[in-house]
């Protein structure tokens, strides 16, 4: 009896994905467990086992397509079985929902009730952005027609909807909140002015006729990542500042304990954990770092989550280190070398890229001497850290006399949201961060 692949859901939120590669051919054997197909989803790109071992009889969706949770993308059987036959990707359908409807059907935020079937929810589910605008401009995404999968509202729909005016746009005031009649220039907007309803700007054009180029198609995390990166200049007053941190005293710890270190824990031990522990204690030391806002409120983060940017062949994926103050040097090592691992094979789950309240990234790998990164949203700031390289520099003895000394110099930055960290905070905050990695032991001595 031939058994259905179901695309899976890769997180609670997540309603769509899409299919990057197929590991296996109709015809071929597969066992269970094999990988049978890669997917994308707005929160992670993985290698989907197959669910049962047998012979691949069908493949339902093509490379590229994008469909709900729960539709059936393929077969697996016996070889002698022939396929059953099923609708193209584009007709196929998800799980079916039960028969039985409850006797109450929920109640959407803005007062219509909830179509809690699989396109209701890809429709009221859009992107972040998407329901950030609609929020700020009272508009309720049901009374839209969406162009995207099953229906799911774009920004590009969004857009138009509330360039037809006001009048169409607005939400009728029975289940939506009357905005103000003069809008408060402090408020958040996303780039976007609340009650008011302007045509966005036509693109210029990226190549002139007759110009030789090669177009290509984003990639799905490409696109993800620019709304991200788009959504984020909009939303956070980004302000930076730089300081130059002698990493001297790191460097001659880590290579008098390296070897120790590895046989104990079992990992490398690179410069990136003492650079997460001193990251740490300034989140400790100055807990706004660790924030993040909603609306008029400051959210303090109890946990301690530091997002480390990873740079993979196809793109950039943040992995988490929860708890990240809780651990020691080794715990941080271990945890930072296997989440880096399993971004670059496509093994994290969701909740390992999620909940992240602080994050480091480290352009200094290729030989930056400092990034100014974009905030990683809803977190409030973000650090980067620049090559280590000897550098001369001035040094102070004992007694006071000035000599020129060759010392392991790194520039680090600090991203940070000037709605509720001041630059005082902000320098603050580095310069823990800067004498932590020039003095303290770590744990080691």
């Amino acid at each position: 009896m031939a058994f259905d692949v179901i695309m899976p859901q890769m997180g609670e939120s997540i309603a769509e994905a899409t299919v990057l590669k197929w590991h296996k051919k109709v015809g071929d054997p597969i066992a269970k467990d094999e990988t049978l197909y890669e997917i994308s989803t707005d929160k992670v790109d993985a290698e989907i086992p197959a669910p049962a071992a047998g012979t691949l009889l069908e493949i339902l969706v093509d490379v590229n397509a994008t469909v709900p949770v729960g539709t059936v993308v393929a077969r697996i059987g016996d070889a002698s079985e022939k396929p059953a036959g099923a609708p193209p990707a584009s007709a196929a359908a998800p799980v079916a929902a039960p028969a039985a409807a409850p006797l109450a059907a929920p109640i959407h935020p803005m007062g219509v009730e909830d179509d809690n079937s699989l396109e209701g929810r890809l429709k009221t589910k859009s992107s972040p952005l998407v329901r950030e605008m609609a929020r700020q401009h009272g508009v309720d995404l049901a009374r839209i027609q969406g162009t995207g999968q099953a229906g799911r509202v774009t920004k590009e729909d969004l857009e138009a909807y509330l360039a037809k005016g006001p009048a169409t746009a607005a939400a009728p005031a029975a289940i939506a909140p009357s905005l103000p009649a003069v809008h408060d220039p402090s408020a958040p907007t996303l780039g976007l002015t609340p009650a008011l309803s302007v045509a966005p700007a036509p693109a210029v054009p990226a190549f002139a006729a007759g110009e030789r180029v090669k177009v290509e198609p984003m990639s799905r995390m490409r696109k993800i990542i620019a709304d991200n990166m788009v959504a984020s200049r909009r939303t956070s007053a980004h302000v930076y500042t730089v300081f130059e941190i002698d990493m001297t005293h790191v460097a001659r710890l880590r290579n008098k304990h390296k070897q120790a270190f590895e046989e104990q824990f079992g990992t490398k031990l690179s410069f990136m954990p003492f650079i997460m522990m001193a990251a740490c204690k300034a989140l400790r030391a100055y807990p706004v770092a660790n924030a993040s806002v909603d609306g008029d409120n400051v959210v303090y983060k109890q946990d301690i989550n530091l997002g480390i940017a990873v740079s993979l062949d196809w793109g950039l994926i943040v992995p988490v280190v929860k708890n990240a103050d809780m651990m020691n040097l080794g715990g941080l090592a271990r945890s930072l070398n296997d989440l880096a691992e399993r971004a670059r094979t496509k093994q994290l789950k969701p909740d390992e890229i999620s909940g992240g309240t602080f994050t480091i990234t480290n352009p200094g790998v290729y030989g930056d001497t400092f990034g100014l990164p974009i905030i990683n949203q809803p977190q409030v700031a973000i650090q980067g850290v620049g090559a280590i390289v000897k550098r001369p520099v001035v040094v102070t003895g004992p007694d006071g006399t000035d000599f020129i000394a060759i010392r392991q110099i790194m520039f680090s930055s600090l991203g940070f949201d000037h709605r509720i960290i001041d630059g005082a905070t902000g320098d603050l905050f580095m310069a823990f961060v800067k004498k932590e990695l020039e003095n303290s032991t770590f744990g080691l001595e």
